[in-house]
């Protein structure tokens, strides 16, 4: 029989402050309404115990600075390996899908981390992308992202890599936290088209929803044909959730879930713990699971106002003539120190809202017509002057672009406080900190 996968990591003690939504007990009755559901006696649901992911495999898909040693990277590491978990269960055939309950949640954290924003600071979902890709040698995934905020960090750590298709339906980034996601945003230089961001308006339901996903998202799924699909299972589109102003029901959860058909389902955001986490989460098991979900119903009502599907209709249609427009606008930077190539500059402000500092980022691509091309990012906080470096090699790097980071990696070292190469193509990460010099990673035998 086809197993579905569930893992439970509730971090019990990792909160953001007693009063905060991402506190100790928001997966708590969750836990409590699967088993009163008797979801874990079915024979098709399997579970799985915790894990920690390594941190060379954060290393090998963020920049963590000035060092990881200054961050509690504990519960995320938990959070992120329990993702690793299911995906192993996945690519061996243990299951044929599966759910990762876990928190802290990570679509916020980006290509770099300088603390925590946006309750995230590891990247649960592209830290098991890029392991699955590493082990596994899966070429082509796609993340669709339902949470209601747009998942910018995950947008960031692939916008540059044209193996990796992201899909984000959120709530207008005008009207909500981070600001992003707009329909112009259509990928790098190198994997233009490979972003898709739809901001929807505030008040969009079940039918809107669904029709987005039916009407935009799956044609774009069929067409790019990816080998494994990951579903950002943010659970802050429901309407009780109070940080947001959606009106997506459990229900409603449970037809995206059998719309998408995620291999892989990882829990995002959600902060209405005992009005919605307990019952979309059990829709979206049962969809998963192949049970009927239909009768999953919340003790409350909606009450928000709601667009009408008419105006919704007219809006996607707005959207779909903004992506098709839209036209990339690179600035094309060289220096004297960057490698041979012509280079696209990309500067940056990133906001980290948890903790309330702005990081300045200057980000370079290398334009390549045969892989995903040689990032280098430039990172700093002010005031301070310390100056962070990332390098990235790209998997399925051509020699050009692999030499290209490596002679960046020799320039940059002794002229910034950390720099970090990413060498995705050859599974090792190489750090360098002004007071410890070079530290290997190595993800081979992980």
């Amino acid at each position: 029989m086809n197993k579905t996968g569930i893992l439970f990591f509730p971090a019990f003690d990792w909160s953001l402050g007693e009063t905060h939504p991402e506190r100790e007990e928001r997966l708590l009755y969750t836990q409590e309404q699967l088993f009163e559901e008797g979801v874990f006696d079915l024979p098709q649901i399997r579970q799985f115990a915790p894990g920690m992911a390594p941190l060379s495999q954060a290393l090998l898909t963020q920049g963590i600075f000035p060092h990881p040693a200054k961050h509690d990277l504990t519960a995320h590491l938990i959070a992120a390996g329990s993702t690793l978990v299911l995906g192993e269960a996945l690519a061996e055939g243990q299951i044929q899908n599966g759910f990762a309950l876990v928190r802290p949640p990570g679509h916020h954290a980006g290509a770099t981390v300088l603390g925590n924003r946006g309750f995230c600071t590891l990247n649960n979902e592209a830290i098991l992308i890029n392991h699955l890709r590493s082990k596994y040698g899966v070429k082509k995934v796609a993340v669709v992202d339902t949470d209601v905020h747009h998942g910018d960090g995950t947008q960031d750590i692939f916008y540059h890599d044209p193996g990796v298709l992201f899909i984000s339906l959120h709530q207008d980034g005008r009207t909500l936290y981070p600001g992003t996601g707009f329909a112009s945003e259509k990928g790098g230089p190198n994997a233009w088209g490979m972003n898709l961001d739809i901001p929807l308006p505030p008040g969009t339901g079940d039918e809107g929803i669904h029709y987005v996903l039916e009407n935009w998202v799956l044609p774009r799924l069929d067409e790019f044909k990816p080998d494994i699909v990951i579903n950002s299972a943010g659970q802050d589109n429901h309407f009780s959730d109070p940080l947001a102003s959606m009106n997506v029901t459990a229900r409603g959860y449970g037809r995206i879930t059998e719309l998408v058909k995620p291999d892989l389902a990882v829990l995002e955001g959600g902060y209405s713990i005992e009005a919605a986490l307990p019952y979309v989460n059990l829709a979206i098991l049962l969809a998963l699971a192949g049970e009927d979900y239909n009768g999953v119903m919340e003790a409350e009502k909606p009450n928000r106002p709601q667009v009408s599907f008419t105006g919704l209709v007219s809006r996607v249609k707005e959207l779909k003539a903004e992506y098709a427009q839209a036209q990339p606008n690179w600035v094309w930077r060289s220096q004297p120190y960057l490698p041979d190539g012509t280079w696209a500059y990309i500067p940056r402000m990133i906001y980290y809202d948890t903790e309330g500092f702005q990081e300045v980022r200057f980000d370079r691509v290398r334009k390549c017509a045969h892989c995903g091309g040689t990032v280098f990012i430039e990172s700093r906080r002010p005031p301070s002057r310390g100056r962070y470096a990332l390098v990235r090699i790209p998997f399925g790097a051509c020699p050009e672009c692999s030499q290209a980071g490596y002679d960046l990696w020799e320039y940059l070292i002794g002229r910034a406080e950390t720099v970090q190469l990413q060498d995705q193509a050859g599974a090792q990460v190489l750090f360098w900190h002004l007071d410890e010099g070079v530290t290997r990673f190595s993800t081979v035998q992980e």
